[in-house]
């Protein structure tokens, strides 16, 4: 295998082509003289070819110098490159940043999280992969995303879990709903409404059918949907009772057109963050996104006045 050429002598190359002398090439790369010639000697006996002839103070190139140093010049080039666009992504608002983010973090977390973002990193390039806990997880795992806003994974050793917020599930109801004058809400109550629950595939719906099977009541009646807006307009015509955190519904419940219930007397609560490679270093971008994340969950999500047990 042949070697890998020297970029050190490249660039002496191109200088001397450029400058035609020995003593201003040096000049111009800060060297001695004599390290260009050495430079220029080892190239021509690693490519295998003379390049340049000298003809008293005046160096010129042969055949072989001239097509090779169209290949080197854009070796040069693109090593340039290679430089610039690192020293950009150093630069302050620049880089990229690759989220992960459930369609719920995605509808009532992100926009005001990035807009703040986007005013200290205006030219980083943000791209949202959209998917709950397991698609999340097996993204972070395939470097297909940096951060990825979710429930606490259980049981992942190999994700770093940055927590934010802590909620409760909920009955949702609307308020002429039986419910919201009961006295208690009885198993068999329960049992024999409707519930209108998030994603079969989801991580939340995992957690309310423990939650229910663990209290001994059995859900006959389950509608599914992929949309929180979709499970709300569905409670709000009477069409059965949803589980929701308060603040998913928070302007709902403020204007009166949801009314929020406990489970029962055990609640049902979910922890929020940021996950992250073990081991993984934070960039700039990412750190700030998470300081930010933590800023606006504190300020979003205070819990709203709920209907107590």
């Amino acid at each position: 295998m042949k070697s890998i050429l020297d970029s050190r002598q490249l660039l002496a190359f191109a200088a001397l082509a450029r400058r035609g002398s020995f003593t201003f090439a040096a000049k111009d790369l800060f060297l001695t003289q004599s390290a260009i010639s050495h430079a220029i000697k080892a190239l021509e006996e690693d490519v295998g070819a003379r390049l340049v002839d000298r003809t008293g103070k005046r160096v010129l190139l042969t055949q072989a110098g001239e097509q090779f140093l169209r290949h080197a010049e854009k070796i040069l080039r693109e090593m340039e490159l290679a430089r610039t666009g690192l020293d950009t992504l150093t630069k302050w608002g620049h880089g990229r940043l690759r989220l992960g983010a459930s369609t719920t973090t995605c509808q009532y977390i992100l926009p005001t999280v990035l807009r703040e973002f986007k005013q200290s990193f205006p030219k980083c390039v943000i791209k949202i992969e959209p998917g709950d806990h397991l698609h999340q997880c097996e993204l972070l795992r395939g470097n297909h995303i940096d951060l990825a806003i979710m429930l606490e994974p259980p049981g992942t050793a190999d994700l770093t879990f940055i927590p934010l917020f802590q909620d409760e599930l909920r009955f949702t109801v609307a308020p002429l709903h039986p419910w919201v004058r009961a006295a208690r809400l009885t198993r068999e109550a329960i049992s024999a409404e409707t519930l209108v629950l998030y994603n079969k595939a989801s991580y939340t719906f995992r957690l309310v059918s423990d939650y229910f099977r663990e209290e001994k009541i059995i859900l006959s009646n389950v509608i599914e949907l992929g949309s929180m807006e979709a499970i709300k307009e569905l409670v709000k015509v009477g069409l059965g009772a949803g589980v929701l955190a308060p603040w998913v519904v928070r302007a709902e419940l403020e204007n009166g057109s949801l009314v929020s219930l406990p489970l029962g007397t055990r609640k049902l609560r979910r922890k929020w963050g940021v996950a992250h490679l073990k081991g993984r270093r934070l960039a700039l971008a990412e750190e700030t996104f998470v300081g930010l994340c933590q800023n606006v969950t504190e300020t979003l999500l205070p819990e709203p006045a709920v209907v107590s047990a």
